[in-house]
């Protein structure tokens, strides 16, 4: 048996046993890591070492690590408040509104993921606070961020277009954004249908936690937030408050204007928080999800080791091997879809399309039409909890267990990888909208 196909044994093996057993899979990863280098194949500790997502581990820290002092302040409940009496008090709107936030700002140019670290953590408090699925509320939060992807100004877009415009392919930036935009909005719409926002569009209750939201400043009730022991004002601007949403802004700022690493610009901005109010952090760092951050580092350093092995290769080659450019593009999409799953959607994305240059230059299939269905499938399936869009909604989710909404997370994200890259293909390649 090949090396490739005994790690993809090891990591069906992984998900087995993590979801019969409370245990952790980021250990598991971490140790089928260390024993497929060392027993199955030449690799060595350094290698397993630079697998090691530190990008994705420095996000997730600081992301989650500023909004827990933010939500430890107030700062959180706060903005979920003035969420609330913007939409007069309609819950069932908030999910589209952070859909359509993350659209534009993804649209604009920031990367999917800066765009998903910055409306999570609020998207998924709100959810908490007014009793709205954080299941709903991060996939509609997680597709806003795949609908303006592939703008010509997003790098997955300047991606996808430099490659096919380098290698004198048919091509139209226009056309791959609107097709991504038009295909995250009718699966958004779906999963808002079947995740229940149709019921939360009507539920009776809305409009009187409506009004409870805009009289708590005037009556003065006060009640803590989530954990904490002490009794906080709900809904009022207060200094330190103040201060923190700035700090929420700079670091929009410096990770949408200046391009800085989001991550490090969480850590500046909470540490600046810290040293204004250091009284104020105490069960700070006991709020980050260490357990989250701990499972989506060792799957995801599992899956570097597959990529040293050769396994990604070995899958995607295998593309090659089909005749018939149909079959072959609904071929390319699944794995396109399988891959960007566990792996970079970035770096799958430069990979695939010049492995696909044989199908998308077949004259009897549209090219434009062939690279929608690819980009689309290998976008969508993000919401994976193996993607950095997926664990950074693990990683901020409030009020239900972690290990429940891991198995929910996962549970869509293999629906929508199973039927995801199919529909794009049969929509884009066989019926040929474009």
């Amino acid at each position: 048996m090949s090396v490739e196909l005994v790690t993809i044994i090891v990591l069906l093996i992984m998900f087995v046993i993590g979801s019969v057993l409370p245990i952790n899979l980021g250990v598991l990863g971490f140790v089928a890591a260390f024993l497929v280098s060392t027993l199955i194949s030449d690799l060595s500790v350094k290698d397993i070492y630079s697998a090691f997502p530190a990008n994705l581990f420095v996000t997730l820290t600081g992301v989650t690590y500023l909004f827990a002092i933010a939500q430890n302040n107030g700062t959180i409940d706060l903005i979920t408040g003035w969420g609330l009496r913007l939409v007069r008090g309609n819950l069932g709107l908030i999910p589209w509104v952070m859909f359509g936030l993350c659209t534009l700002l993804t649209s604009v140019g920031t990367l999917g993921p800066a765009a998903v670290a910055i409306l999570a953590p609020i998207a998924l408090r709100f959810a908490a606070r007014y009793h709205i699925s954080p299941l709903l509320m991060g996939i509609l939060v997680v597709t806003g961020s795949t609908a303006g992807s592939f703008s010509p100004l997003n790098p997955y877009g300047v991606i996808v277009n430099g490659v096919m415009q380098s290698r004198n392919l048919p091509h139209s930036p226009e056309m791959l954004f609107v097709n991504a935009f038009f295909y995250s909005i009718v699966v958004s719409i779906v999963i808002f249908i079947v995740l229940g926002g149709l019921r939360l569009l009507k539920r009776q209750d809305t409009a009187q936690r409506y009004a409870a939201a805009t009289m708590e400043d005037a009556s003065g009730d006060t009640r803590g937030t989530s954990g904490d022991s002490t009794e906080k004002p709900a809904d009022r601007l207060t200094l330190y408050k103040g201060i923190t949403l700035v700090g929420i802004g700079l670091l929009v700022v410096l990770a949408l204007g200046f391009d800085i690493d989001i991550g490090f610009a969480a850590f500046v901005v909470g540490l600046t928080l810290a040293l204004i109010a250091p009284r104020k952090q105490a069960g700070v760092l006991g709020r980050m999800p260490w357990s989250v951050i701990l499972l989506i580092t060792g799957i995801v350093t599992y899956v570097g080791v597959l990529e040293k092995t050769g396994t990604i290769d070995y899958v995607t080659q295998l593309i090659a091997k089909v005749g018939n450019p149909v079959i072959a593009a609904l071929a390319a999409s699944y794995v396109g879809g399988v891959v960007s799953a566990f792996a970079s959607t970035t770096g799958f994305l430069a990979a695939i399309i010049p492995l696909a240059a044989p199908i998308l230059q077949d004259p009897s299939i549209s090219s434009i039409g062939v690279v929608s269905a690819i980009a689309i499938a290998s976008s969508i399936v993000d919401i994976s909890p193996f993607s950095t869009n997926g664990a950074l909604l693990l990683a901020n989710v409030q009020g239900v267990n972690e290990r429940v909404f891991f198995k929910e997370l996962l549970l869509v994200s293999a629906i929508i990888v199973a039927l995801g890259p199919g529909i794009a293909w049969l929509a884009f390649v066989l019926m040929g909208i474009v």
